[in-house]
């Protein structure tokens, strides 16, 4: 398995680029989220990569960040989706965005996705929901921005709702209602209010 990939920048084909390994040119097609982030051609790059061997070929995809990858791989578990639509839904979203849509379980950002219907956008949010936002909200040391931390107060708070024996359903619903960049104390205090005058 090709884990990380280092080299010169000589080629950049959206979604596809070419890395320079010491003489030879590696293919590797990267999500948009990461094609607008990467340097000018001819300069040096490091990108974390994951690799797909199938009969007709051996492609290599490259991500600007761990969670990005992570994101990726777990997308690939999901019966259906391959990795033309996992690289889609990267590019049509960050990944503290595709944390908050799956803790919130809102299909609507999924379905802005090209070739995302809402069946398989549902089918996403279900079966990221155990993986995604815990992988993710509690990731290593290199983070994707400083936006993470709402996704992060977003599980968090989800988490508090539900084990103080509310359901998922009156969870969402107050949630919703919450400031995207509110803190985890606050988002509590907010949404066991709102869930008190709704009861």
């Amino acid at each position: 398995m090709i884990g990380r990939i280092s080299g010169i920048l000589i080629e950049k084909n959206p979604p596809s680029i070419t890395v320079d390994v010491q003489g030879l040119g590696y293919e590797v097609d990267v999500p948009m989220s990461t094609f607008y982030n990467l340097p000018a051609t001819g300069e040096k790059l490091a990108l974390h990569t994951h690799l797909i061997v199938r009969e007709d070929g051996h492609y290599l995809y490259g991500f600007a960040s761990p969670e990005e990858r992570t994101a990726f791989r777990q997308l690939l578990k999901i019966s259906g989706i391959g990795a033309r639509t996992a690289l889609a839904v990267l590019s049509g979203m960050s990944v503290k965005e595709l944390a908050q849509a799956v803790t919130l379980q809102e299909a609507g950002r999924l379905t802005k996705v090209p070739g995302i219907g809402k069946k398989t956008a549902e089918r996403l949010l279900l079966e990221l929901r155990d993986r995604l936002p815990k992988t993710l909200a509690s990731g290593g040391e290199t983070r994707v921005g400083a936006g993470d931390t709402a996704a992060d107060a977003a599980a968090d708070i989800m988490n508090a709702l539900l084990a103080l024996g509310y359901n998922e359903r009156e969870a969402v619903s107050a949630m919703k209602a919450l400031a995207p960049d509110v803190s985890v104390s606050d988002g509590i205090r907010a949404a066991l209010k709102l869930l008190s005058k709704s009861s």
